[in-house]
């Protein structure tokens, strides 16, 4: 994959040592609880569940009235979508944003990702919170192990056979591989059934067997076998590129930390293996909030509403001291993540 010319370079990273005997974060965080950025939007959210609950009804009336046609498959696309409006959701309760009470949340997150998905919401929450804990830490982020993607040099000289192959053109998968990260999901949620504890195992595992059992049946039912799964598929393929597009920019290029090397503070540890992205309302939608990753990753209980507003505030602070803030455009984020992945496989290119 050639090396893109319209990537913009990131300026040097400038950083000051911490202040002696305080921490970087506090001031930040003291300002952004006294503005009440904190505290949830509980209307906000049950206007969007309430809109995403409705679209989805619509979509899957849609297919049972169209019935048995070709036709059908136009609405895999918009199914696509109001299903990764539902992960959002499902991410956010996992985070608390919606409500302090983590029985609630984790039944929004269990309607949302097991029931509407088929997607583990105790897979899920537990993956991503030990990524949210070290973000692209080679030892400690589930998302920068070495899998079919890998994200460093080390990782790359060990590959051999098609995984070898893999990391050689990873860049140019990167995009078509996503297309399989919406049965991948449901894979990796069943997989992980074995590891929960039996009252949990049950509940997930219902629940999963559930969507699957209505999923199945509501396209066997409308649709002949032959047009079951050319829906299925087209409908999990876009479901995962809209993910994958959603999650790519985030950290993939950013700074990952030496497990050597001295730790990192809260401040600096999510802000510099983050990357934001510019836009308006559009970009926020469909990127589901996560186009503020800094803000984020720097206040996971954040409700989505209030990153936008928290964004200023945090620039800011890392501004004064001196701090790398990354932002950037979707299309350069993409260039940036891809980059990345081009330069990881090269020694193995140039054998």
């Amino acid at each position: 994959m050639p090396e893109p010319t319209a990537a913009v370079a990131e300026p040097p990273r400038k950083i000051r040592d911490a202040p002696p005997g305080g921490s970087e974060f506090a001031p930040l965080l003291r300002t952004v609880r006294s503005q009440g950025l904190l505290e949830r939007r509980p209307l906000w959210y049950a206007l969007r569940i309430a809109a995403n609950a409705l679209a989805l009804t619509a979509v899957v009336t849609g297919v049972a009235l169209v019935g048995d046609s070709w036709w059908s498959l136009l609405l895999a696309p918009p199914l696509a979508v109001f299903c990764a409006r539902a992960a959002f959701i499902g991410h956010d309760a996992g985070h608390s944003q919606i409500t302090n009470g983590k029985a609630a949340a984790r039944v929004i997150g269990l309607i949302h990702g097991n029931l509407l998905l088929g997607m583990s919401y105790a897979w899920w929450n537990d993956k991503h919170n030990r990524h949210h804990a070290n973000p692209n830490h080679i030892d400690k982020d589930p998302d920068v192990v070495a899998d079919v993607l890998v994200f460093t040099g080390e990782q790359a000289k060990e590959r051999s056979g098609f995984r070898r192959w893999l990391t050689r053109n990873q860049a140019w998968l990167f995009f078509p591989l996503t297309l399989l990260e919406g049965v991948a999901l449901k894979v990796h949620g069943f997989q992980d059934l074995r590891r929960q504890p039996p009252r949990e195992r049950t509940v997930e595992g219902l629940l999963l067997v559930a969507h699957v059992a209505a999923y199945t049946t509501l396209l066997l039912v409308s649709l002949s076998p032959g047009k079951a799964l050319a829906f299925a598929a087209l409908h999990h393929a876009l479901f995962g590129l809209h993910l994958g597009l959603a999650f790519a920019p985030n950290h993939k290029g950013m700074e990952m930390p030496d497990p050597d090397g001295e730790r990192w503070g809260h401040l600096r540890r999510q802000v510099l293996t983050s990357r934001n992205i510019r836009g308006g309302v559009l970009t926020d939608w469909f990127l589901g909030g996560l186009n503020y990753q800094i803000e984020h990753h720097l206040f996971p209980s954040m409700p989505r509403p209030h990153l936008r507003r928290a964004q200023p505030l945090v620039r800011a602070h890392c501004l004064e001291l001196g701090i790398s803030y990354a932002e950037t455009g979707l299309v350069d984020s993409y260039r940036q993540a891809l980059r990345h992945l081009h330069e990881v496989g090269e020694p193995l290119r140039a054998r």
